[in-house]
């Protein structure tokens, strides 16, 4: 009865939240849509794109996530262009009223292009209350462009480039500790599943070489923040319900207690460096360090926050895409061969022990493609958001100041002008010239492009250099039932939904 009562609670809860974002989203639309004057179509009435209004709010989100846990998070974008014969169209998500300009490669363009001038970073309310840098930045303009400035300087090429030798020798020991062991033999079977494997690797590859914790000397800690960082990962995009039981109030609680624990690394290593004790130098804290004494802005508070937006920014896509990437090569034994021939050709031009470095990167040039490939057959961040910071009028349409904006890297990825047979997995299409500009936007692009693009296209390829030459392996799950396959989702971020289980030998190598 006591748990009846509590679920009875929790859905009244949320029909009253919803119900209130909804009722405040349909008056602003109505003020808005009815709003005349000058205008750039000649004094014309203000029209907004076509489009839901009024209750679609929560039919519109559920459409959004059912397509998504269908594995085609486009089809939301594509059935709204059917039905309303416009690439620009108005919805409701996640509580707030938003007109869709990106999914085409002049909609990216005007959006990438038009950063700072008429439309402005934002994120969903579930994102800034999870992560209190976001909500201390939004319309501050001096925090702004204080991330802007110092994102770049924190992930810069020579910086990141630095970084090769120690995620190839942190990748050699994770494999000899964690995929060995897994080796099936004659004798026995084992069943090795990848995706949680791969999300605490690249965890802990980020935060070592941000934070130096590691998680060799250190796993018990490693262990208990990558499950933290996991609820916030799930939480990320939730619905902004911040009661008991809910995505959303895991994620915001796990953060809580991810900063208390960056707070002690933070006050220790402040500490060593003020004393003069030996500390890591090249991770991002020390860096982080070293710049607020540059820049008063950069309190305590700002630091812990950075460096936990970095770590989760540097990890929490990395591992979907290298449980893909696995699955893909499993599927595709042509493509396998390829990309261990390519990584075999850099290992034998090296010498013995001597670690990666940019040059070998420079040639894994099919390597990547795949990698490309992947993310754009399952888009990293399906969904991205803006906000108008002034009036401006696009395709005919009125967009009003303050409305929120949304591009989808999904759609576009998945348009068949763009990329014939869409859904075919073709790596040659990124080889030459590649694609055309702003059809290919897993990283973003113009001012807003993600500043880690490098960190993440480093470590997938450290990665597969030694993976590839290491194993073989093949999909565990049958594929002719259809209770047991394996389909991809997106929960919004792409997911297999039993974590690719795979048996997996070793690779004989001369």
């Amino acid at each position: 009865m006591i748990v009846f009562l509590y679920l009875l609670l929790l859905l009244i809860l949320i029909f009253v939240s919803l119900y209130a974002l909804n009722l405040f989203s349909f008056l602003s639309r109505k003020n808005t849509t009815t709003t005349t004057g000058s205008s750039a179509n000649g004094g014309n009435k203000r029209q907004l794109p076509p489009g839901s209004s009024g209750w679609s709010f929560i039919s519109e989100t559920i459409d959004y996530f059912r397509a998504g846990l269908d594995g085609v998070p486009e089809r939301y974008f594509f059935d709204r262009v059917r039905k309303y014969s416009s690439q620009v169209f108005k919805t409701s998500l996640f509580g707030e009223s938003v007109i869709v300009i990106g999914g085409t490669a002049a909609g990216n363009k005007f959006l990438f292009s038009n950063e700072y001038k008429l439309v402005e970073s934002w994120y969903p309310k579930s994102v800034i209350e999870i992560f209190p840098l976001n909500k201390r930045s939004s319309g501050n303009q001096a925090a702004q462009k204080r991330l802007r400035k110092l994102y770049p300087q924190l992930l810069n090429m020579d910086t990141v480039r630095n970084y090769i030798g120690i995620m190839d020798s942190m990748t050699v020991r994770y494999c000899e500790l964690h995929w060995d062991k897994n080796i099936n033999t004659d004798e026995m079977m084992i069943t090795t599943t990848v995706y949680p494997l791969v999300k605490k690797q690249s965890f802990s590859i980020a935060t070592f070489l941000l934070s130096s914790i590691d998680y060799q000397h250190d796993p018990h800690r490693i262990h208990e923040l990558y499950e933290l960082f996991c609820d916030v990962h799930k939480g990320i995009l939730s619905l902004p319900i911040n009661f008991p039981g809910t995505q959303f109030n895991r994620a915001i609680k796990s953060n809580k207690l991810i900063r208390k624990e960056i707070e002690k690394v933070f006050r220790q290593r402040k500490m060593d460096i003020q004393s003069h004790a030996k500390v890591p130098m090249q991770d991002m804290l020390s860096r982080l360090i070293t710049l607020s004494e540059e820049d008063s802005g950069m309190d305590e508070t700002f630091i812990v926050d950075a460096l936990t937006g970095l770590i989760f920014g540097a990890s929490a896509s990395t591992g979907d895409v290298i449980t893909l990437v696995m699955k893909y090569l499993a599927d595709f034994p042509d493509v396998y061969n390829q990309v261990l021939e390519e990584q075999t050709e850099v290992a034998c031009a090296k010498g013995t022990g001597e670690l990666l470095n940019w040059n070998d990167i420079q040639k894994m040039k099919y390597s990547w493609s795949v990698v490309r490939e992947v993310m754009r057959v399952a888009a990293p961040t399906p969904i991205g958001f803006k906000k108008a910071s002034t009036d401006f009028w696009y395709d005919g349409y009125f967009v009003p100041k303050g409305w929120k904006l949304c591009l989808s890297s999904a759609a576009t990825h998945k348009n068949p002008d763009y990329f014939p047979d869409p859904e075919k997995f073709d790596p040659s299409r990124f080889q030459g010239e590649g694609p055309a500009p702003y059809t290919f936007i897993p990283f973003g692009g113009g001012p807003s492009l993600c500043p880690g693009k490098e960190f993440v296209r480093l470590e997938i390829l450290v990665f597969l250099h030694h993976v590839v030459r290491r194993y073989k392996w093949d999909r565990a799950l049958p594929t002719d039932d259809d209770a047991e396959q394996e389909k991809l989702v997106f929960k919004p971020f792409p997911r297999l939904t039993k974590g690719l289980p795979i048996y997996i030998r070793p690779q004989h190598r001369s």
